[in-house]
Formats: structure tokens, C-alpha cells, sequence
């Protein structure tokens, strides 16, 4: 018997030998934090012809300067431009800049400005200052959701005109949620009412779905709806719907 455990014996101790001689693999270095500041600049053309030639061009851009402390300032904007048998029926660049105070991991404090240009809402500007406060519904890795309300003014140059200046009061909601590693769905609703006249009021509506190509490029798909209650002419339609495509270069 202890001859036949012998060779069990020298197997067993080289294996320990073996095993203890190997050097334990180094642990994976962990992600590079990412920088403060993120964004991407996306642009789009549409083309057709046959009955009707028309082209529509977009470019969009966003931003986040996020250093990790309690502010984060962002940006975003679109220029939407678009022909018909050589006319212009498509002229809006909508621009909105913010800076979020956070308060605690779920509210913040805002202040934030808002531009439009509507060319065929015959809006020559629309400037309106704002601050308020917000919370995170949600904030998780996958999925956020925030809503927020604040007061302000608003100034509306309409085309032939004066400057009509107000009082007013906005909400907002977003929604950001990762259907896949490559795959994510937004959606946004803001409000904003003249306490003036209440019944002035600009809602937007946006929900898109950006797909990633490479780790830089991505390919997006959004319908944009703008309604305003009470255009300046009977003639001009109180709602605005528009599909942007785009291939977005995020940085």
C-alpha cells in the first residue's frame, strides 16, 4: 500500500510546487473615470425627388461640463432647415443652456435661458430666462427620469410686431433610459405659459432612439413636435411636427 501512495504522494507535491511558482494574474486596472466634459454634434440630410424635390438639413449639439461637484452646466441645440421645389418651408433653431445646483443626490436647483427662432411660426425670437428646482424620479445607470418647474420671463419678437414681454412660468420632464449596451431611448416634454395670458402657452415634445455604430458614432432618429397655442395669424398652424436623422459624433 504505501508503494502505490508514493507516486500519488509526488504528483500531489509537484502540483503544489507548480502552483505556488505561478504568478497570481494582476487584477484588471479599473475604468478611467470620464471626463468632465461629454457631448456630441450630429448632422442630417434628406433628399427627394420625382413629383416634389425637397431637402431637409439638420444639425444638432449637445453638452455637459460635469467636474464631479455639485454644478453641472449643459447645452443643446438644433438647426432645422428644409426646401420644397426650391422654397423654404422648414427655419427653426431652438438653443438652451442650463446650470444645475445639486442640493442633495436627488434635487437640484436651476437656472436656465431658452431660444427659438420659428420663421413659419413667424417667431423672429423667443428668449425666456428661467430658475427653479428639480428632482431625480429615477437615477439609476440604465434609467433617469427628472422633472422640474420654476418662474421667469419671457420676450416674443413675432414678425411685424412689437416685443410682447411677460411673466412666465415653465415645466420640464426628461427621460433617458439604455435599452442595450448600444442602444438608448430619450423622451422630453417642457411647458411654457405667459402669466400674462395663460392661455399663451409653447409646449415641445421630443422622443428619439439613438443606436451606437462604433464606440464614437452613433445613428439617430427623433420626432420633434412644437405647439403654440396662440400663433400671431389665424393663418399659421398652432402645431409643428419634424423627423430628424442624423449620425451623431459623440465626444
Amino acid at each position: 500500500m504505501r508503494v502505490r501512495l508514493i507516486p500519488l504522494v509526488l504528483i500531489v507535491l509537484a502540483a503544489a510546487v507548480s502552483a505556488a511558482g505561478q504568478t497570481p494574474s494582476a487584477p484588471a486596472a479599473p475604468a478611467p473615470p470620464p471626463p468632465p466634459l461629454t457631448g456630441s454634434i450630429g448632422a442630417g440630410l434628406a433628399l427627394t425627388s420625382g413629383n416634389t424635390d425637397t431637402s431637409t438639413f439638420n444639425l444638432t449639439f449637445n453638452a455637459t461640463y460635469d467636474p464631479k461637484s455639485r454644478n453641472v452646466v449643459k447645452a443643446e441645440g438644433l438647426l432645422l432647415r428644409g426646401t420644397s421645389n426650391g422654397v423654404t418651408n422648414v427655419d427653426r433653431t431652438t438653443l438652451q443652456g442650463s446650470d444645475q445646483y445639486k442640493l442633495t443626490e436627488r434635487s437640484y436647483v436651476f437656472g436656465q435661458l431658452q431660444f427659438l427662432h420659428d420663421r413659419f411660426k413667424d417667431i423672429s425670437y423667443l428668449l425666456a430666462p428661467s430658475a427653479g428646482v428639480g428632482y431625480k424620479l429615477v437615477d439609476t445607470p440604465v434609467t433617469t427620469l427628472s422633472t422640474d418647474a420654476g418662474i421667469g420671463g419671457v420676450w416674443e419678437k413675432d414678425t411685424g410686431l412689437d416685443v410682447n414681454a411677460s411673466g412666465a412660468v415653465i415645466a420640464n420632464q426628461k427621460l433617458t433610459h439604455k435599452i442595450s449596451a448600444s442602444a438608448t431611448l430619450n423622451e422630453a416634454v417642457s411647458a411654457l405659459w405667459k402669466t400674462g395670458d395663460f392661455g399663451d402657452a409653447l409646449y415641445t415634445f421630443g422622443a428619439g432612439l439613438t443606436l451606437g455604430v462604433t464606440t464614437r458614432l452613433q445613428f439617430k432618429i427623433e420626432l420633434l413636435d412644437t405647439y403654440k397655442n396662440k400663433p400671431p395669424s389665424p393663418t399659421i398652424q398652432k402645431n409643428d411636427v419634424a423627423t430628424v436623422l442624423a449620425l451623431v459624433y459623440k465626444f
